[in-house]
């Protein structure tokens, strides 16, 4: 078994008791809202992170994993947006860790900041723009089933590609493509989409990066074959260093998931989840493998707190 530990059982808070982050100060979340005429609903024109925070019920501590690293990749991202005048690192780490403890969590949690075109007007554009911020913080458990294994097929819907859109940046309109990715792979009874470049490379989950398993090699997609830079992507390839486990970047073809050994995704959302079919074939055993379950045991034991030397990857919330 992967030692996922769950999370508390609390009954469930009403989200509109929530305390968010929203232009400017922490409001009750029925209280942030935004007109339909904003500029970042009508066209998407904004950009996100999503966060986890871990509960560790022994030590009686909230932690938030990698705030400052998604910090860093949000003011990325708005730099593509066309925003100016953002809050610096620190002081965005503050706000999102202060709207974090005036929730008061004893359960895992996702956080979301956004940063988002607010200006109400009609016409497409990045520029002449005025931008917001909100943070939102809720209650959240598994996205995926990470002791189970995951069945992945193959989307029709290929991934954007950069020069269209910018892969490496989350941006929220970019979203819609992943969404009919992830939908496609739902409605066909599978529980994940393995998206392919425009040139037919393996690119990522619906939203979540790939690794795969040969030879005992860590091989992931490079940055290059439209991923999204992924912060949990670069975590794990250091705890596969830190575990002995070689790993690779380089370009992965959609047939080697057939004959691969193991394959997992990583993200905020499916955390660390191993694949287990993909397009009606098994991966290796057709059961979690033994360098997914030795990645994923680590990884779930780090972001509790649980394993000292990876400290540096969390914020105490409290």
């Amino acid at each position: 078994m992967l030692t996922q530990q769950p999370s508390a059982a609390l009954p469930p808070r009403p989200l509109d008791e929530l305390i968010a982050y929203f232009e400017g100060d922490y409001v009750a979340l029925k209280d942030a809202k935004v007109s339909i005429m904003t500029h970042a609903f009508m066209y998407g024109t904004a950009t996100f992170e999503g966060i986890r925070a871990y509960w560790n019920a022994e030590q009686g501590q909230l932690y938030g994993l990698f705030i400052r690293e998604h910090v860093e990749r949000i003011r990325n991202s708005a730099k593509m947006l066309l925003m100016e005048g953002l809050p610096t690192t620190d002081e965005l780490v503050g706000i999102i860790v202060e709207t974090i403890r005036r929730n008061g969590f004893r359960e895992d949690a996702y956080i979301r900041p956004s940063f988002y075109k607010s200006t109400r007007a009609i016409g497409v554009k990045l520029h002449h723009l005025d931008h917001e911020l909100y943070v939102i913080a809720t209650p959240f458990g598994n996205y995926v089933d990470v002791e189970k294994g995951i069945r992945l097929m193959t989307s029709s819907w290929r991934r954007n590609a950069d020069e269209a859109l910018p892969a490496r940046g989350k941006i929220v309109g970019g979203y819609v493509n992943m969404a009919f990715q992830k939908s496609e792979a739902e409605l066909n009874g599978y529980d994940e989409a393995l998206v392919l470049t425009p040139s037919g490379h393996a690119s990522e989950g619906s939203a979540a990066n790939l690794f795969i398993v040969r030879d005992g090699t860590l091989i992931t997609p490079p940055v290059s074959d439209d991923i999204l830079e992924g912060v949990t992507r670069k975590a794990i390839l250091g705890l596969a260093a830190d575990l002995g486990i070689p790993t690779e970047v380089r370009s992965i073809d959609r047939s080697e998931l057939y004959i691969c050994d193991e394959a997992l995704l990583c993200g905020t959302g499916v955390q660390v989840s191993a694949a287990t079919e993909v397009d009606h074939r098994p991966v290796g055993s057709g059961q979690i493998g033994p360098v997914a379950r030795k990645i994923s045991e680590a990884y779930f034991a780090a972001v509790r707190g649980s394993l000292p030397q990876y400290r540096s990857w969390l914020t105490p919330i409290g």
